[in-house]
């Protein structure tokens, strides 16, 4: 694990994230240096892992994607670690990959970010080898349907077979945290709220990758107006069918496996309800279950 990668001769101005963290040990209100960078201090732990006091991740709210300047400390053309060099993606817009994601924790934190930023294990930040800093991103898990949005502000995982080191806090909240590792979908959210007119002077349409918005190819349902919610969707049909069985036996609500044809993924939807209230009534049911909260599809 390499923190702080990039060597800068003058002090930078450091941002927080956007979710705040849980009480108990605060992160350091003045980063220490990470190991290997210019001045840097030895880590108190050897070993990495996660807090001694667990605070509940399952009611932290999850970042809001939002327009942030790109943080001059992080973001240079180009940067080397072990040998290998890597290219920073001029924009986040279109990144979508899946792989194996990776978690960090106490021993990093309250240690500089790549951004410059102190890390706090009880944010849902994440690490990112390529992708500007910062970007949000919804990540995945693959194996269980859960996702999560988490701003990432940092680089790594340095090991090749891995796309994205989360948070502990992130992990926690994906399921990934017991295993050390998980499969998962990593989708970055690009937001552009304030739109400058074009060379013809006209404003173009505002675009938006709003957190809760339904998939493109479920914005309707198959059948006519009728509501439905979608509680994941996977690459295998047995991770979906994992998934239906676990709702209907938890909930005894209605849900079935779907595969549109414009889309390679299987996914897992509930109803049709027969109104909009009684559609939250059921997300909120699911979400006290312990379930990730489904997205709304109308």
């Amino acid at each position: 694990m390499i923190r702080a990668l990039f060597i800068v001769t003058t002090a930078l101005a450091l941002g927080a994230c956007a979710t705040a963290p849980a009480p108990t040990e605060p992160p350091a209100q003045t980063p220490k240096p990470a190991d290997g960078a210019p001045g840097s201090d030895r880590y108190e732990h050897k070993v990495d892992s996660g807090p001694e006091q667990r605070p509940d991740v399952e009611s932290q709210p999850e970042p809001v994607p939002k327009e942030e300047p790109l943080s001059a400390y992080g973001n240079p053309k180009t940067y080397s670690v072990w040998g290998k060099t890597y290219q920073v993606m001029e924009s986040a817009a279109g990144y979508e990959e899946e792989g194996l994601a990776s978690w960090y924790g106490r021993k990093f934190h309250g240690y500089r970010t790549s951004s410059g930023e102190p890390f706090d294990m009880y944010r849902f930040t994440a690490a990112h080898r390529t992708l500007p800093l910062p970007t949000y991103a919804r990540v995945t898990n693959l194996d269980n349907g859960k996702s999560l949005v988490v701003r990432v502000n940092d680089r790594g995982p340095f090991h090749s077979e891995r796309i994205i080191d989360l948070s502990w806090a992130a992990a926690a909240r994906l399921g990934i945290e017991g295993k050390g590792t998980g499969r998962v979908r990593v989708e970055a959210l690009t937001v552009r709220e304030k739109v400058k007119p074009n060379r013809e002077g006209t404003v173009p349409t505002a675009v938006r990758a709003a957190v809760d918005s339904p998939p493109p190819d479920t914005a309707k349902a198959a059948e006519g107006d009728e509501l439905y919610l979608q509680a994941g969707a996977f690459q295998a049909l047995d991770s979906a069918r994992n998934l239906e069985r676990a709702l209907r036996d938890e909930l005894k609500l209605p849900v079935s496996v779907r595969q549109p044809e414009s889309s390679a993924l299987y996914k897992v939807w509930l109803g049709p309800f027969a109104s909009n209230e009684a559609r939250d009534r059921a997300r909120q049911a699911i979400r006290q279950a312990g379930f990730t909260p489904p997205i709304p599809v109308n």
